[in-house]
């Protein structure tokens, strides 16, 4: 019973650790919808804020969006708002804070009043997954031949307006743009990558660029926590379902060798007395018999004097 209760506070502490290391997390997250760090004049942009209640943002320079006010969302991981029409002057770093002064990741955007936009994703994408470059032209819904360039330098022209990164890797971190003929180039932004799940585990608090910091931060620490609370659990249930087994076991070959003890002792003991009870007996009889003997013989003898 004592092992019992202890497996289950041990339950609770892991259940409780894990709750408040979720609201950890959910609290001092960030991300936007659509995921893309290139927009339009005029286009809309709704930030999610993860592990909290009013969805407050900040913008580098002009401060808290006073929009958020007014659009203000909850969602079943925290809360949201929206930014209906957005212009070049709100380009730049977009963060919030949670309880306690606790700051969320950045996220950085681009708002053009030009044709030519590049969406690559503004969130940290996962290494070994597959990143797609979309050179989109907003005069046109055709999809016209493009250039990609990193670091200003030309890596690609794609007949079609996109450039696929099959498997993104550290490697391709850095500033892209693109350009349309005739139609203009875009800005530039940057792709971040963040560790895979597998290299996390070992590598769980590794930096590839300050503007991704705190996302692989996030991710990495979450996936080994439930990892090694995973971990934790199984070995705990493993360990309550032996120990109850070998409690149970062991009752029976206790009372299993009680009973045989128990059984020897009574027939060791019959034994015992059957043998003692024969010898005493006839000896007992015995002597009963030459007592009356002996009487007899001495009653005849005075008799017979008399007669010589």
């Amino acid at each position: 019973m004592e092992a019992t209760a202890l497996c289950i506070k041990l339950l609770m502490i892991v259940m409780l650790l894990l709750y408040e290391h979720e609201q950890k997390v959910h609290a001092a997250s960030l991300r936007i919808d659509p995921n893309r760090a290139q927009f339009f004049e005029y286009e809309a942009i709704t930030f999610y804020c993860e592990g909290v209640s009013y969805c407050e943002v900040v913008h580098e320079s002009k401060g808290k969006i006073s929009s958020c006010n007014k659009t203000n969302k909850r969602t079943s991981t925290g809360s949201s708002c929206t930014i209906t029409n957005v212009f070049p002057a709100d380009s730049g770093k977009y963060w919030f804070e949670a309880k306690g002064g606790e700051r969320s990741n950045n996220v950085k955007i681009v708002v053009t009043a030009g044709s030519v936009i590049l969406e690559i994703p503004a969130l940290p994408v996962m290494e070994g997954e597959a990143v797609t470059l979309t050179c989109r032209n907003k005069t046109t819904s055709s999809r016209p031949s493009a250039d990609f360039y990193n670091y200003g330098l030309l890596i690609r022209s794609s007949s079609t307006d996109n450039m696929i990164i099959n498997r993104v890797s550290q490697s391709n971190v850095g500033v892209y743009k693109c350009s349309i003929s005739g139609a203009g180039e875009s800005a530039e932004s940057s792709l971040n990558v963040r560790e895979s799940q597998k290299e996390m585990v070992t590598s769980s608090f590794k930096y590839t660029s300050p503007t991704s910091s705190k996302e692989m931060v996030t991710f990495s620490s979450t996936s080994n926590l439930w990892i090694i609370l995973t971990v934790l659990l199984l070995v705990l249930l493993i360990c309550v379902g032996l120990l109850h087994f070998v409690k149970n076991y062991w009752h029976r070959v206790v009372f299993y060798v009680s009973s045989l003890r128990r059984g020897s002792g009574s027939a060791g003991n019959q034994t015992l007395w059957e043998s003692v009870d024969l010898p005493v007996r006839s000896t007992v009889a015995y002597a009963v018999m030459t007592k009356t003997r002996k009487k007899k013989e001495r009653t005849v003898s005075p008799t017979l004097v008399p007669n010589n």
